[in-house]
């Protein structure tokens, strides 16, 4: 039978399940089988070689399979592994060789890395526990008991009813008691070994220094992962004394933000930025530390450089507009500029502004002293100097927490774990300042007269004058200037900082054997009030107890190292200092609230026979009971008390300010002007410099049509402010008003001097100028009556008659040498009267040009200055060009000078551009011709 013939006989024979007849593993049946599976069923018999091995035949399978199916999983063939047949010589040499390279450097670096004394130290020394766990049990200590051996014979069988007689739970009980009896004791880790934050890698190579640095970091970022902050620091600081690396220092820099050290994340984020300059990490958790800080300007340059590199980080976004929030609260918003000035019943733009004024101009209580005697007071956010320290949380609270005081240190964060119940009342800081000395109170008066300073912001930097070599007790100036320095570094945050000043100034001390236990106290308790705030307990509680000992029963000492002890969960020794604190002055409300507190803690913690566990509270000696003595305020406190109390007084004259000011705004708004009025003169009496109060008060006048009163108001708030537009604006409307048309004209075109786009103005000046000309051409001149007196000798011969007899055609008799601005207008009318251009021009000849304007002040007008261009034009010009070019060129400066030149007449301008059209026709030495040009702009 032929291949065709089988074919024909299984024409769809595809399943795989039956086996492939010999008949089917031909080129025919092969080359006319279109069913792609049964082909790759033939091809996996053909490869296998059960019936033979065909090499062209599986050749001319696998083609006709492609043609079918080119993704067919039967065409995949595995590469066999290359052997040293398959390669050629130097191939193969070449692989042996880097191979036998590799192994020679690996076992140098192992061995390497385990003769580091880094390695054998942590074999040597007992090992941390897992972390979350507070027990350990030694490596040599072994689960099986002592004396027993296991057995390597296997149990024999029990028979099935003596399995029904088996008690599980009793075999159970007797195994678990037979290894408890057995094992040793368990050793408890009552604290965990503090890590070394250094290594010696003096002997390493560069390329061991990376792979030990890089270890150290992956072990921080696991403790990072963890939330254990504190061993996360300590492993980025392995890794930086081994090599500084920037991804260690961004990594340190987090793990401290989160530990809320914000001057150690500074100094990391600023080495960051030193070893790469633009790194956006370093930038973005500085501008972090900047926030917290309070310096909310320097964050915000930070995240706006890292947004313009970074356009899509979305905290930098988020942080950005939190930090411009708070910025907004924290400062007014400034008046805005625009060209156009909106004329109405209301200031929109100032009536707002100044609202806004009202509302971020709030009294603020005044922030608590700060820190030891004549320390600098902090911001009231702040709290005092060690009188209000927020609870540390996690591990950043500078102690270990054991896993039996988790529960109580929650539950007293949620009732009482906040800033207030540390706070003093008043009364305590009048009384208290450190210790039992009497300096304090002087000290703690002038802290408190220091923060209430205006101007003060959390940065220091808005206008306070902190005087640095003020004196301090018994310390010398440069020991005082450091005290002083520590004080304004601890006001501003700048705790790190504030610690090294205090430091200096105690080694100061040691240094030159002050004998002034007083001071040098003061010293310890500021110093441990700048490591509560870092969060540092165990420095703090060292200082509190130096201090103590140089100091017993100070006030403030006692109260710091309570609240350290108690943010280390040491609850029986914060319970002590408390109550100590509380027999030296009962008044101290923080220790009472703390002492309530820790009561339960303790209650819940060591049960009913609490009192039991607790160590001896001292005994304060009466001496030191500052409750019961009365101790007379000093002078300097009683001048604190006073300015105290006149600040508070401005604080309500400001709120009562705002008050009648937007009291007035409103009846403006609803038409109530004679409401408004007496509203804004109550402002007007709490502060009397002040210009919008007037230009608005102005305003109400003008609404009702007593304008002379507004025109007061408006020559008010231009002593206080010269160039306020509003005022001028408003004095044109009172002139107005008053038919003054010529003052109300030079006001209109003041405001268009400040502001050439105010529409308003340029109606007011259109429609004041028609009706000065109006006036002028209705209304007969009024000419002054000179008194004429009798002279002797030739003195009556230069008497200028008076021009009712001056007839034209005589001959003038002018005085040329005027002294003042009389003379020279008395002169002028004589030459004006008779119309003779020619004793004008001898006039002008001998008059100075720069004291032109001066004479021409009192009888400038338009007649007077279309006279004088005649003068010039008719008979100076000819001789003497320059001095016409220069009589011009002061003539514009005149007062009034502009209102009178939009009074000439078509003919008198004629006369005027006649005259330049004349000037720019003579050639001259010091004037040219575009020169004369720029002059007439001025005039036509």
């Amino acid at each position: 039978m032929s291949a065709a013939d089988v074919f024909q006989l299984h024409p769809n024979q595809s399943d795989c399940s039956e086996k492939v007849p010999v008949e089917h593993l031909d080129y025919d049946y092969i080359g006319k089988c279109q069913d792609v599976k049964y082909l790759e069923k033939i091809l996996g018999v053909l490869r296998s070689g059960k019936e033979g091995i065909y090499p062209h035949l599986i050749n001319f399978c696998e083609t006709h399979v492609e043609k079918l199916n080119p993704k067919s999983q039967a065409l995949r063939k595995e590469n066999p592994v290359s052997t040293a047949a398959s390669l050629s010589k130097d191939e193969w040499s070449q692989l042996v060789d880097e191979l036998k390279t590799w192994q020679e450097e690996t076992k140098k670096t192992e061995t390497s890395l385990k003769q580091q004394p880094v390695f054998a130290d942590q074999v040597t020394e007992n090992m941390p526990p897992i972390r979350g766990s507070n027990c350990s049990v030694p490596l040599s200590q072994s689960s099986v008991p002592k004396g027993k051996k296991n057995s390597s014979k296997c149990t024999l069988p029990r028979d099935y009813r003596e399995w029904d007689k088996f008690d599980v739970e009793k075999e159970c009980a007797r195994i678990d008691g037979s290894v408890v009896k057995n094992d040793p004791p368990v050793l408890i880790n009552r604290g965990q070994p503090k890590i070394k934050t250094t290594v010696d890698a003096s002997l390493l190579s560069q390329q061991d220094k990376l792979l030990l640095a890089n270890r150290e970091k992956d072990k921080g970022n696991e403790a990072f992962r963890a939330n254990d902050y504190e061993e996360a620091v300590a492993y980025y600081s392995r890794s930086l004394s081994i090599l500084p690396t920037v991804a260690a220092y961004n990594n340190r820099a987090q793990a401290e933000i989160k530990l809320k050290h914000w001057h150690k994340a500074m100094t990391d984020c600023q080495s960051v930025l030193n070893l790469e300059p633009g790194n956006m990490k370093a930038m973005l958790r500085r501008a972090t530390v900047f926030n917290h800080m309070g310096n909310l300007q320097m964050a915000a340059e930070d995240l706006r450089m890292v947004l313009r590199e970074e356009p899509q980080n979305a905290p930098a976004t988020k942080l950005l507009s939190e930090i411009e929030k708070k910025m907004e609260e924290c400062q007014p918003e400034p008046q805005r500029k625009g060209k156009k000035i909106l004329i109405q019943e209301v200031e929109e733009e100032e009536d707002n502004r100044e609202t806004k004024e009202e509302e971020t101009a709030r009294p603020v209580e005044p922030s608590q002293p700060v820190g030891g005697e004549e320390s600098s007071a902090a911001p009231a956010e702040r709290g005092d100097m060690g009188n209000a320290q927020k609870k540390p949380h996690g591990r950043g609270d500078g102690g270990p927490h054991s896993d039996s005081n988790n529960s109580h240190h929650g539950h007293w964060r949620g009732k009482g774990g906040t800033a207030d119940k540390y706070k003093v009342t008043q009364d305590s800081r009048d009384k208290v300042a450190n210790g039992s000395s009497k300096r304090g109170s002087t000290a703690s008066a002038q802290a408190e007269q220091s923060s209430s300073a205006k101007g003060t912001s959390a940065g220091g930097n808005a206008g306070e004058s902190v005087n640095l070599d003020a004196p301090c007790g018994a310390l010398p100036p440069p020991l005082a200037r450091l005290k002083n320095e520590g004080n304004l570094l601890f006001k501003n945050g700048q705790f790190g900082d504030a610690v090294e000043k205090y430091s200096q100034a105690i080694q100061g001390c040691t240094d030159s054997g002050i004998d002034s236990p007083e001071d040098v106290c003061i010293l310890y308790s500021n110093r441990a009030a700048c490591y509560l705030k870092d969060g540092n307990t165990h420095e703090c509680i060292q200082d509190c107890t130096r201090a103590l000992e140089l100091q017993p029963f100070s006030l403030k000492p006692l109260l710091r190292r309570g609240m350290a002890y108690e943010s280390m969960e040491r609850y029986r020794k914060a319970y002590v200092d408390y109550k100590t604190v509380l027999q030296i002055d009962t008044s101290v409300q923080a220790a009472n609230d703390s002492v309530n507190r820790i009561t339960r803690l303790l209650i819940d913690q060591d049960g009913t026979d609490w009192r039991e566990k607790l160590p001896d509270i001292p005994l304060v000696p009466l001496s030191a009971q500052q409750h019961r003595r009365e101790v007379p305020p000093s002078a300097e406190a009683l001048q604190a008390r006073a300015e105290k109390t006149a600040r508070d007084a401005e604080r309500k004259a400001e709120v009562r300010f705002n008050g009648f000011k937007q009291e007035g705004n409103e009846f403006v708004k609803k038409g109530q002007y004679q409401d408004a009025m007496g509203k804004y003169t109550e402002c007007l009496k709490l502060k009397p410099e002040e210009c919008a109060i007037y230009t608005n008060r102005a305003l109400c006048y003008l609404k009702l049509n007593r304008f002379a009163e507004a025109k007061q108001d408006c020559d008010a708030a231009l002593k206080v402010e010269p160039t306020n537009k509003k005022a001028f604006y408003r004095r044109a409307l009172a002139n107005k008003g008053l038919k003054d048309y010529l003052a109300c004209s030079s006001d209109l075109q003041e405001v268009l001097h400040q502001d050439p786009n105010v529409q308003e103005a340029e109606k007011e000046l259109e429609e004041v100028t028609l009706l000065l000309r109006h006036s002028l051409a209705t209304s007969p001149k009024v000419r002054k009556s000179v008194p004429i007196t009798e002279v002797d000798g030739d003195e009556a011969s230069t008497a200028v008659p008076p021009l009712e007899s001056c007839s034209r055609g005589e001959d003038v008799s002018v005085d040329l040498q005027p002294t003042d601005a009389y003379g020279f207008g008395q002169a002028l009318n004589t030459a004006r009267c008779r119309g003779s251009t020619a004793a004008a021009a001898d006039l002008l000849a001998s008059t100075p040009p720069e004291r032109l304007p001066q004479y021409l002040s009192t009888v400038l007008d338009g007649d007077t200055v279309s006279f004088i261009m005649q003068a010039l034009d008719l008979h100076l010009l000819e001789r003497d060009p320059n001095l016409v070019y220069q009589h011009l060129n002061h003539l514009h400066t005149a007062d009034r000078f502009s209102v009178v030149l939009m009074l000439l007449e078509k003919e008198e301008r004629r006369h005027m551009t006649q005259l330049f059209e004349h000037l720019a026709a003579v050639e001259s030495s010091e004037f040219t011709k575009n020169d004369v040009q720029n002059l007439a702009n001025k005039y036509i």
